[in-house]
């Protein structure tokens, strides 16, 4: 497992997040891979979880 790869309970922000999905399409050079889609998928789950967070505190 990749260790961008969320840990269960571990909290990041979505800008963090953000950072990792983009750094991920740079790397792989616009075209996933079939293991860069499961970390992709997984991060941008994250990262709406994050998102919501967020929303949830400014309120």
């Amino acid at each position: 497992m990749s260790p961008d790869y969320a840990i269960p309970g571990s909290v990041r922000s979505a800008a963090e997040l953000n950072e990792k999905i983009r750094a991920l399409w740079r790397r792989a050079g616009g075209t996933l891979s079939a293991q860069e889609r499961v970390e992709y998928e997984l991060l941008v789950v994250e990262w709406a979880r994050a998102i919501r967070g967020e929303v949830i505190e400014a309120a």
